[in-house]
């Protein structure tokens, strides 16, 4: 292979080590992903805006600090993008949407934004999203279709569609996605990544999400110690995020390679309500924890006790899709997707008395799976009920709860309880598409999440996709 493939698929530890070793240097490596996308991007529609001049002025300036022996960060000069829901300085964030214009001051960067900048991190653009992350597919409007890097027929899920399709495909060993009923972890599945949704608060947000307390972000990778190394980066405090966490002096890296000898997992293969699982789904994950028994963990069946939680992520989420929409003018409303269009509208059905009820079921929940959570280490599960299915335009089916979030009904629970949680590749169906693990943690338990999928990815290594296009 030549030098450019090689550097568009290397991990963002490897490049780190290039540049260390001067086998290769940044503005290379950019070169390399910056090709990659031009390439690729075309089929894909992974990213909606793209700044290759400025990133490589990025990286000649990385690539100076590298030569004089000063890097400026963990992420000095490795290629990154992030969601277009997420404010980044100098680019407009249109946030999947034809309601939002683009011809406005761009001037500020969010928490996961400057982080990264701060890093050194190059950043390439802006990755796809539906409007306002309102679905788990990436299609709208604004952007069209996003297609999955295995089977360009396919979605990659969403609402990170772009940023999973991007880190899949080699255009970028790192990016942020955002998670509110499971859009890191649903694309990450479905396009064969590794994808954390951290514990709330871990990794700051500015502005925080008209959906609420349930929208986390998190690191798209296609290895655990890149997202390790990114959670470094991200985890730490922003004083515009009220509900951000104290200050965390855990090394991500430091204990990634302990194993999980002795570790007490609680596996449920439905979660005691869950239908309609894919049956090379199912064969998968039940062989990979199969692995993790031999690996030393001591695996008990068992379902943690609770009902389907989908009323309570539909009713908190259509209400604050009922909440933008009431800060549209007629004019955007009118160039809205009309799925978005459909969730306000039965938002707007939603009583203070009813939601305040489902905020009471939420807490409970909450409860019970911190308890649940005292007698094991971990919950494994899988990450989505089905592979991806077809690549669609934007309201090309009925809105409704089930059509939305049913076949994903192993993700939306832990953005309710806040819990970290994970997806990482287990396996190929009969037609050759990814299949998800999931990782959920105790609240806090993001080190131990991350050294689970690092010790699954030992047994298996994540294998990209066979990019014929």
């Amino acid at each position: 292979m030549n030098q450019a493939t090689d550097l568009a698929d290397c991990s963002a530890i490897e490049l780190l080590q290039l540049y260390r070793s001067r086998n290769a240097s940044p503005v290379e490596a950019t070169r390399a992903v910056l090709s990659r996308i031009e390439r690729l991007n075309p089929q894909l529609n992974a990213f909606c805006h793209l700044a290759s001049e400025e990133a490589l002025t990025a990286a000649r300036a990385s690539e100076a600090r590298w030569r004089s022996g000063q890097p400026c960060g963990v992420l000095d000069g490795v290629p990154t993008s992030i969601k277009d829901l997420i404010l980044t300085r100098g680019w407009p964030t249109r946030r999947g949407s034809r309601t939002v214009d683009s011809n406005q001051p761009w001037d500020v960067d969010a928490p996961a934004s400057a982080r990264l900048r701060e890093a050194g991190a190059v950043l390439l653009g802006k990755t796809t999203t539906p409007e306002f992350g309102c679905k788990g597919e990436t299609n709208s409007p604004l952007t069209g279709i996003t297609r999955n890097p295995w089977n360009l027929a396919k979605t990659p899920g969403g609402s990170s569609g772009g940023t999973a399709a991007a880190v899949a495909a080699g255009m970028g060993p790192l990016s942020v996605g955002t998670d509110g009923a499971g859009s890191v972890r649903i694309p990450a599945a479905f396009c064969g990544n590794f994808g954390l949704k951290p514990s709330f608060g871990r990794v700051p947000a500015y502005p925080l999400s008209p959906m609420g307390t349930v929208s986390h972000l998190g690191p798209h990778t296609m290895s655990v110690r890149d997202a390790a190394l990114m959670m470094n980066v991200l985890k730490q405090p922003d004083a515009r995020d009220w509900h951000s966490l104290p200050p965390d002096d855990h090394d991500y890296l430091a204990h990634l390679d302990r194993g999980i000898q002795g570790l007490k997992i609680a596996y449920s293969p439905a979660l005691g309500y869950a239908r309609g699982i894919d049956p090379d789904v199912a064969a998968a994950v039940h062989a990979a924890v199969q692995q993790l028994q031999a690996a030393g963990a001591h695996v008990e069946q068992l379902d943690p006790g609770i009902e389907d939680p989908l009323p309570i992520t539909i009713g908190l989420w259509f209400a604050g899709a009922w909440a933008i929409w009431n800060g549209l003018s007629a004019e955007q409303r009118a160039v809205a997707d009309p799925d978005f269009a459909s969730e306000a509208e039965q938002g707007s059905k939603y009583s203070v008395l009813e939601l305040h009820q489902l905020t009471l079921a939420r807490g409970a929940l909450g409860a019970h799976m911190r308890q649940f959570m005292q007698r094991f280490d971990l919950l494994v599960t899988p990450a989505v009920a089905v592979p991806a299915f077809d690549a669609r335009p934007a309201g090309s089916v009925p809105l409704t709860p089930q059509n939305m979030l049913g076949w994903t009904p192993f993700s939306y629970p832990f953005n309710l309880t806040q819990q970290p949680a994970c997806t990482i590749p287990c396996g190929l169906t009969k037609d050759g598409l990814p299949i998800g693990l999931q990782f959920v943690g105790p609240m806090f338990g993001d080190a131990l999440v991350l050294r689970a999928a690092r010790a699954y990815e030992m047994i298996r290594p994540i294998a990209r996709p066979t990019l014929q296009f």
